[in-house]
């Protein structure tokens, strides 16, 4: 999975952020929490939220880690 690119899109109006791994979206994450589980069901197993939040593979759009909601 390191080779795979990992977006984090800007937060929608209705809240939450869609999450991709390059062309295929995962789904919508409301939290840090979502977005591990999220990755972890990808193949990131055994990764915590410490883990995704120092982690160079996602790349954030529009806010880091904190930003949920517009």
């Amino acid at each position: 999975m390191s080779e795979h690119r990992v977006i984090v899109y800007p937060p929608s109006e209705a809240g939450g952020r869609r999450v991709g791994i390059d062309d295929r979206v995962l789904g919508v994450a409301y939290s840090l929490h979502d977005l591990t589980v999220f990755l972890q069901n990808a193949g990131l197993t055994g990764w915590d939220e410490l883990d995704v939040l120092e982690s160079d593979l996602i790349e954030w759009h529009e806010g880091g880690p904190e930003v949920w909601t517009p």
